[in-house]
């Protein structure tokens, strides 16, 4: 609400003392003081101040710009209801037996009738009296009445002020009103919930409308600041006043008209709104999502005008609801009755019923009409928002004077007395905290604040033609920042009764790939979305920048490296350990019998074929990009040969053993070098071919991923792969056969059987390779062929080599020439 440090919007509760020794003269008011329209006075009274009437030409001439006037006719239920409010916390307290016991409270309730001035007219009234000539013994009240705090505090007077509806942030500075509290949140919190829903709901170009007042002026200035740090940016920030004239308010629609932003920010007094939801519903402007502050986003009387429906779907935060059990019926039991003399008591039934006590005939009020049977603004308890404020309020009074009483009480056997000084005074407010019937914990921060909690609120359509109010959150600033928030966002109905969520940007997010480019002259939000250069992609964030992207490659130190690495170098261990134990029993008949020189030939390729898997870890070059391929075809086939080599000797051996048949000497130790030399060369053939042709090189693939570039090894030319490739199986399947056809010889030895089962375990992994190479994105590529690499290099080496060391080792029984020719006796070579 506006700052009115004393206005039609502040509950004044005052605590008074006496304050002037009886040598000083006698006090005069200076004119005719202010009178209180409600009052009971008893041991110690609250003063208030509520705007229980309109002025009549504010009510006659909304849009005047003629000085506030004094003039008081309508009466406004709302703001009677408050001060209802006050008298029945006021009696709750007075028929408790544990709040101020022994200590009855009373009231005076002064109008302030929406003027600043006649505001504080009565505000100076509540701290003067209303006696034209005080006596010299006393300047501010009769004695009698305030029995208890004459001899509670016989120097001081003391005052401290607590609002229920005043919400500006600048009455939290402690310095410039030390005696000022309240019981509504500041609004230093509800524009900080403001920018935090907006960010919410990724609105990053908002217009805003705002009171030219503290009230609006304060608002939008904390939501802008706190809309900066969240990325929200303003386009347009326009003022109302009630009091504009109809060319103003114009000026400030066709602003709204022309602006881009589809989400308006309203932190508008809800009397200055009238005037601009007027001119809004005449020129019928829609599709606008409005976002408002506490001031009006409760406001039924906005929300039930057919003509404002094109404020469906606003949202905004309200004060926290609360249930007041027992208040509608001390609310309906009001009558002019109970006080005859009092006039306020009879405008109010005829405002109330539409009625009047001076009229006999129809229209005439007889009093006894039934407000249980009302229903209209003061009846309806529904929405206790600011009336729980000004219930909260009575009771901290109440609290603070209770612990006041009670420390006063438990040192009256003192001889050193300490009275309560204003200063002690005002800090049993400070530290006041009590639990209320409704379940909130009221307590005041170093500022004289409580904890702000609001409802989120939406307005959506109501069966009668208006709106209603659809609770759909909750902000509490009690909780951890990322908490405080919390919204039911699939309940909301946005602007156009839509379920879509508005979109409201500036410029539209920019795709990967591109940045964003400020426009001159123009905020943040707006920007131009420009093309990053080749090898460079938009940070993941803002998008403000490009960066250059995340190469990726199988590398050294990363896990699935590291492991390939380890299996590699256990593959060139183990390989040299067979090839160890080959030597120490080079002479025994099973290393003879299986031809020892192409044994130690294939354990040497089958060591560098464990080598050569290392050369497609790590960044690729040109110089590993051409290595790696080429030494993988030249070394499987060198290993292969010396299989294939083997397994032709396995059958020469069995046909040699034949009478007659001297086929060996066509095979002999000669002609096996060089058939293994010579199917060698072809690969070496193939591969300087395709390194002379086209051969492969260091490629940024971006293809894959948009966020990160692979670097891999282009294969150049994609024939030469793949003629390495099909070389290699060709004689692999060779050998198989070969080996499958040699499997039954019987031999005791028969190493036919475990090459069938090496080269079985060879082609299954290579067949399952090319699938898998075709489909396998980025560096996962290489690991498929390292890992083919591997697994036919172990196949190879356990297949052959383990039964050979198993029996060199744990069965040296069986490695004799005896057990090892048997009965088909085989040549050893």
């Amino acid at each position: 609400m506006a700052k009115r440090t004393v206005s039609l919007q502040l509950l004044l509760l005052v605590v008074y003392g006496v304050c002037v020794p009886a040598s000083a003269q006698v006090c005069r008011l200076l004119s005719q003081p202010a009178l209180p329209l409600l009052s009971a006075e008893r041991d110690i009274n609250i003063g208030a101040i509520f705007s229980i009437h309109i002025s009549a030409l504010l009510k006659m001439y909304p849009f005047t710009t003629k000085p506030e006037p004094t003039t008081c006719v309508s009466l406004s239920l709302r703001e009677f209801k408050f001060a209802q409010t006050l008298i029945f916390a006021i009696e709750e307290i007075n028929n408790s037996t544990q709040l101020l016991p022994g200590i009855s409270l009373g009231y005076k309730i002064y109008d302030s009738c929406g003027s600043i001035a006649q505001a504080i007219f009565s505000g100076m009234a509540l701290m003067n009296g209303y006696e034209e000539t005080l006596s010299d013994t006393s300047c501010s009240r009769p004695p009698e009445i305030y029995v208890i705090f004459i001899i509670l505090i016989t120097v001081y007077r003391i005052f401290f002020l607590i609002s229920h509806f005043a919400t500006c942030a600048c009455l939290s500075n402690r310095k410039r009103y030390p005696s000022f509290f309240r019981t509504i949140p500041s609004d230093f919190y509800q524009s900080r919930a403001l920018a935090q829903l907006v960010k919410h709901f990724g609105w990053t170009w908002v217009g805003t409308v705002r009171s030219r007042s503290d009230y609006g002026n304060n608002g939008i200035a904390a939501f802008e600041e706190a809309a900066k740090k969240e990325g929200i940016c303003i386009e347009y920030s326009e003022t109302i006043l009630r009091t504009d004239p109809q060319e103003q308010l114009l000026k400030t629609l066709e602003v709204i008209k022309k602006g881009t932003a589809r989400v308006v920010l309203a932190f508008v007094a809800l009397r200055d709104f009238f005037p601009l939801v007027n001119v809004i519903a005449q020129h019928n402007i829609t599709g606008l999502q409005w976002v408002g502050s506490e001031s009006w986003i409760t406001s039924r009387t906005v929300a039930e005008t057919k003509e404002y429906s094109f404020l469906s779907g606003a949202v905004g935060f309200a004060i926290a609801n609360a249930k007041l059990v027992g208040l509608r019926e001390f609310l309906v039991n009001v009558h002019p009755d109970q006080e005859p003399k009092i006039e306020l008591l009879k405008e109010f039934w005829e405002t109330a019923f539409q009625c009047s006590f001076r009229n006999s005939g129809s229209g005439g009020c007889t009093g006894s009409e039934r407000l249980a049977e009302l229903q209209n603004e003061y009846t309806d308890v529904s929405e206790l928002r600011i009336a729980n404020k000004v219930y909260t309020a009575v009771y901290a009074v109440a609290h603070t004077l209770h612990n006041v009483l009670k420390d006063f009480r438990s040192s009256t056997n003192s001889s050193k007395r300490e009275r309560p000084t204003p200063q002690k005074v005002l800090e049993y407010m400070r530290n006041v905290r009590f639990t209320v019937k409704t379940g909130e914990e009221i307590f005041f921060d170093g500022s004289g604040d409580p904890v702000a909690r609001y409802d989120l609120v939406n307005w959506q359509p109501a069966g009668n033609g208006g709106l209603q109010f659809k609770h759909v959150g909750v902000y509490d600033s009690s909780l951890a920042s990322e908490h405080r928030l919390q919204v039911n966002q699939e309940h909301v109905l946005w602007a156009g009764n839509s379920g879509q969520l508005p979109v409201s940007m500036c410029s539209e997010s920019c795709l990967p790939g591109t940045r964003k480019a400020v426009k001159k002259r123009q905020p943040v939000c707006c920007y131009d979305c420009i093309p990053c250069a080749e090898g460079e992609i938009s940070n993941g964030t803002g998008k403000d920048r490009c960066i250059l992207k995340v190469v990726e490659f199988l590398s050294y130190t990363e896990i699935m490296g590291m492991l390939l690495c380890v299996f590699s170098f256990i593959g060139v261990l183990l390989t040299a350990l067979v090839s160890f134990l080959f030597y120490l029993h080079k002479e025994t008949p099973i290393v003879r019998a299986n031809n020892s020189e192409l044994s130690f030939l294939l354990l040497f390729s089958l060591s560098l074929c464990f080598l050569c898997s290392l050369t497609f870890i790590g960044r690729p070059t040109e110089w590993s990009c051409m290595l790696r391929h080429t030494a993988f075809g030249i070394t499987f086939v060198l290993c292969i040969s010396c299989v294939l080599g083997k397994t032709i000797v396995v059958l020469m051996a069995f046909r040699a053993t034949l009478p007659g048949n001297n086929v060996m000497k066509w095979f002999g130790p000669a002609q096996q070098r060089l058939s293994v030399i010579s199917l060698t060369l072809i690969q070496v053939i193939i591969c300087v071919l395709w390194l002379t042709i086209s051969p492969p090189f260091p490629y940024l693939n971006s293809s894959y991923y948009r966020e990160k570039i692979i670097l891999e090894c282009n294969l150049g030319s994609a024939f030469g792969f793949w003629a390495v490739l099909g070389y290699t199986g060709l004689l692999s399947v060779l050998c198989f056969v070969l080996a499958f056809l040699a499997r039954k010889l019987p031999d005791n030895f028969n190493e036919a059987k475990f090459i069938t089962f090496s080269m079985l375990i060879f082609c299954a992994v290579w067949l399952t390779f090319i699938p898998a190479y075709v489909s396998s994105p980025g560096k996962f590529t290489v690991a498929v062929e390292i890992f083919a690499i591997l697994a036919s290099s172990f196949g190879l080496l356990f297949c052959i080599f383990a039964p050979k060391c198993y029996i060199i080792l744990l069965k040296p029984e069986k490695n004799t020439k005896k057990q090892m020719m048997g009965k088909s006796s085989i040549k050893a070579l």
